[in-house]
């Protein structure tokens, strides 16, 4: 007898999704479906508009997000338009973008991962979240608390607000990063890197606790895209080229993100309003990859700070490279999150962090088509506008980090559906003994 799953709506997600499951006769999976709900619109939104708006509209995308997305956007118009921005003002972008790193990092590990891990996957539903965690490891909670207040602080300074942003302008800043508060933060950085020690530690006894479910469970070999220094191949969430990985370990491509095209290709699934990226030489669904903090591990050779580079090499002696082991998006996650606060502190200690010189006057509307590309905590943001002599925009293509990331998701949880129905895979786990009760 046939049977349907709905998972509705899903928790945990930044948005509107659910999942339906497809059981045959003896709980044989036929079908398993990631489904995203929700229309956006905001490419139409965005048609009609005086470019200079765009970044101050597009923020509003995801309310995880809104300092990648503003970035992207500022560097697409900055593209269309052939501005030159001042060094000092690139630097205090990428101040910027690091600090949210740092934060939605911190929330996504705390919020999302640790309640599962700290608890144990079968535990009640009213244990496994970011309350039970806080009462249970009160200097957890404070900690996470202190991190992304200041990772949120650093954002708003820089760009006006938290949340939605307004600190960037075609051609640099609104103001400069002034010196009072370069002082104030890097006060503060010491305790900040002692937090993302903390954070390694507790991550270092819980992966290696979880092992056995990190490389049995969800396995599934995809591509992986992700963006790298042009010097070094090192990951970055700033700028630089991108690169996609296959499944065997092998860099198939490497551009400017421009021709972000050239590489990439849309499927649209009938069960669903996002589309499934993928590397446009393989097809679909051969190409698929996913994105984010595993995706730009994976494609990286290196990290760009010494603890990160630490890590990293720890990493791949234990899952690889690539890690197929979709679980070992939890240590990813953990690698970027130390290089963001080691990043913080270069950028603060940077004599250029706190230069007036961080807006170009010479900025006028033309007829253009350009492409921002930046790194958003989940996947690669590209933002391609075109433009008309007045710089109204005329057509807009936003690509988030769910498109990167839902084909993949979506072969995982059908392995994951076969491994629990037709191989009762979780009767050979042993879950570890939980930290807390």
């Amino acid at each position: 007898m046939s049977k349907t799953i709905k998972i509705d709506p899903l928790t945990r997600l930044e948005g509107h999704g659910e999942v339906t499951i497809k059981l045959g006769p003896d709980n044989t999976v036929e079908d398993v479906q990631f489904n995203v709900s929700s229309v956006r619109f905001f490419e139409k939104f965005l048609e009609g508009r005086i470019a200079e708006h765009a970044p101050h509209i597009v923020p509003r995308i995801c309310g995880i997000c809104p300092i990648p997305h503003h970035l992207a956007s500022i560097k697409a118009v900055e593209a269309a338009w052939d501005v030159e921005v001042p060094q000092p003002a690139l630097k205090v972008r990428e101040l910027m973008m690091n600090a949210k790193q740092l934060a939605s990092h911190v929330l996504h590990i705390a919020a999302l991962q640790l309640p599962d891990l700290l608890f144990g996957p079968l535990a009640p539903p009213e244990k496994r979240n970011v309350v039970a965690v806080i009462k249970a490891l009160p200097d957890v909670g404070k900690s996470v608390v202190e991190a992304m207040k200041f990772g949120q602080e650093l954002c708003d300074t820089i760009g006006g607000k938290a949340v939605h942003p307004v600190g960037s302008v075609p051609g640099g800043l609104t103001k400069p990063f002034s010196e009072e508060d370069r002082d104030r933060f890097l006060k503060q950085l010491p305790h900040i890197l002692e937090i993302g020690e903390a954070v390694v530690n507790i991550g270092d006894k819980l992966v290696n606790d979880y092992l056995g479910v990190i490389t049995k469970i969800g396995t599934i070999p995809t591509y992986y895209v992700g963006m790298v220094t042009k010097e070094n191949k090192e990951l970055t969430i700033w700028d630089g080229l991108w690169r996609c990985m296959d499944k065997e370990g092998n860099i198939v491509a490497e551009v400017e993100p421009k021709d972000y095209m050239q590489v990439s290709a849309e499927h649209v699934a009938p069960h669903s309003m996002a589309t499934h990226l993928y590397y446009r030489e393989a097809g679909y669904p051969e190409g698929i990859w996913r994105a984010g903090p595993l995706g730009r591990i994976n494609v990286c050779e290196d990290m760009q700070t010494p603890m990160a580079k630490e890590l990293l090499k720890k990493f791949r002696e234990v899952c690889g490279r690539p890690s197929h082991f979709v679980f070992s998006y939890i240590w990813a996650r953990i690698v970027e999150l130390v290089q963001a606060a080691e990043k913080i502190k270069i950028l603060l200690e940077d004599p250029e962090i706190v230069s007036t010189d961080v807006k170009n006057p010479d900025v006028k509307p033309k007829a253009g088509n350009g492409v921002g590309m930046v790194e958003a905590p989940r996947g690669t943001l590209i933002h391609n506008y075109w433009t008309n002599d007045k710089g109204v925009i005329t057509k807009a293509n936003l690509i988030v980090a769910t498109n990167h990331n839902i084909g993949g998701i979506e072969l995982t949880l059908k392995q994951v559906a076969k491994q629990v129905f037709e191989d009762n895979v979780l009767a050979d786990i042993d879950l570890p003994e939980p930290m807390c009760k």
